[in-house]
């Protein structure tokens, strides 16, 4: 008999008591989620986030007059597994873009389907990055005109210096591939593929695997997203 698999489990974050009740039942609503936790306040924020320690932190931007990027840094510290997906009505690409490098691995607008939030969920749990094509075209175009003012960054130097089959490994991570499967795809050691994702970034300049994709995309190495 097959073990059940674990729910995700989830903390919400937003100011209305409406809204994160709407959350909670579509979340729940759907097999394999469950809300563990909720808040409109950054200090309930982080007590409830450190006591549940969930899976995924869905955050709210605008949190009654605060900022979710103000803690969103401090949620990762004391709950150092999640993953944050952001949920916002906010159409900024500045807030977009610090959401992403203070740790966000994911965003999605308020106006988006009910099924993108879950789909988003999903992949984000699954260690994937989620923006769809109007967030990533924000961050990218942020991030290109932040690239137009260092004019001596040899970006075609640090392109150049990737081995074959960094390149390869590069466009698996922006498929959303995790270490294990990307050693299985490519008949290689998790070991042997973590060594060269250390080797990857610090070759392009980056910190993680989330800005190793945006760079790739705005570098023409990946495909952005579909």
């Amino acid at each position: 008999m097959p073990i059940p698999k674990k729910p995700i489990r989830i903390v919400v974050i937003d100011d209305h008591v409406i809204v994160r009740a709407g959350l909670r039942m579509l979340i729940e609503n759907h097999e394999g989620l469950t809300v563990v936790g909720e808040a409109g306040t950054r200090i309930d924020a982080l007590a409830v986030t450190e006591k549940e320690q969930p899976d995924i932190i869905l955050l709210d931007l605008d949190i009654g007059g605060e900022s979710g990027l103000d803690f969103l840094r401090e949620l990762l510290g004391v709950a150092p597994q999640a993953r944050v997906l952001v949920l916002t009505g906010v159409r900024d690409a500045e807030a977009h873009r610090r959401a992403v490098h203070l740790g966000a691995i994911g965003l999605v607008l308020k106006d988006k389907a009910a099924e993108v939030l879950i789909r988003a969920i999903e992949k984000v749990h699954a260690g994937e990055v989620w923006l769809d094509r109007s967030l990533t075209a924000s961050v990218l175009s942020e991030m290109s005109k932040a690239s137009e003012t260092r004019k001596n960054d040899p970006e075609a130097e640090k392109i150049g210096s990737l081995t074959t089959r960094e390149r390869e490994i590069v466009g698996l991570v922006c498929e959303g591939l995790k270490n294990k499967q990307i050693g299985d795809r490519l008949f290689i050691s998790e070991a042997t593929v973590r060594n060269h994702l250390t080797s990857i970034l610090s070759k392009l300049g980056v910190t993680d695997r989330l800005e190793l994709a945006l760079y790739s995309y705005r570098q023409h190495l990946a495909k952005p997203p579909s």
